[in-house]
């Protein structure tokens, strides 16, 4: 195998953007209000606020749809 082959790059594969900030800010809502209406910590709702999410957990995402009456999809975008 060649070393080029072991290594995948962001650019190989595209990125997983969060648009939370950008539904919240349209709505109104803090993200006080997000983590106490889907029973999670602040840290929790910051890091989807700021797209620093490193593992998606589906449990929030969907208590997220559920609080904000969206779809994932509104929520989570993959960006080849």
């Amino acid at each position: 195998m060649k070393s080029n082959e072991t290594v995948i790059l962001i650019k190989d594969y595209g990125k997983i953007n969060i648009n939370l900030r950008e539904i919240l800010d349209k709505r109104k809502l803090t993200r006080n209000y997000l983590a106490r209406a889907v029973n999670t910590r602040f840290e929790v709702i910051d890091k989807w606020y700021n797209n620093d999410v490193e593992k998606i957990d589906a449990d929030i995402l969907a208590r997220i749809c559920f609080v904000l009456k969206c779809n994932a999809e509104d929520i989570v975008q993959y960006c080849p």
